[in-house]
């Protein structure tokens, strides 16, 4: 059994591709169109036959919900992993990107949060362990 694909529901798939290839670095891997609906992938560039992110329109009013409750609560959507959280945090400010947490030192780890702009929150995590 194998991971291959994650999602994160965003208010937008336009502007979520922009964020998330301009600010992120991600790389589109596939978009496939029928109709209003749309199938949008990315990838790490670091692993472009890696786990896709589906980045999936919240038109569900379950998902809808679900995502503007989780963002209320500051709870993160998902988490992306990273070498050197310092590093990662200069150049995703430089991009653009807006970090409702700035780096922070827990046991283990170190770790940020990002406003996708998209309706969901996002960490990046540098473990230590």
């Amino acid at each position: 059994m194998q991971l291959k694909l994650m999602r994160v529901f965003v208010d937008d798939q336009d502007k979520a591709l922009k964020f998330y290839t301009d600010v992120l670095g991600f790389v589109k891997k596939v978009e496939v169109k029928n109709g209003s609906y749309k199938w949008l992938t990315v990838v790490s560039p670091e692993e472009p036959d890696g786990t896709q992110l589906l980045l999936e329109a919240n038109s569900n009013p379950a998902a809808k919900t679900f995502q503007q409750e989780m963002f209320r609560q500051g709870t993160t959507a998902t988490n992306f992993f990273v070498a050197d959280l310092q590093k990662e945090h200069a150049r995703l400010k430089e991009n653009g990107a807006t970090f409702t947490t700035e780096p922070t030192k827990v046991p283990g780890a170190r770790f940020a949060v990002i406003d996708d702009t998209c309706g969901n929150l996002i960490q990046i995590t540098q473990l230590e362990w």
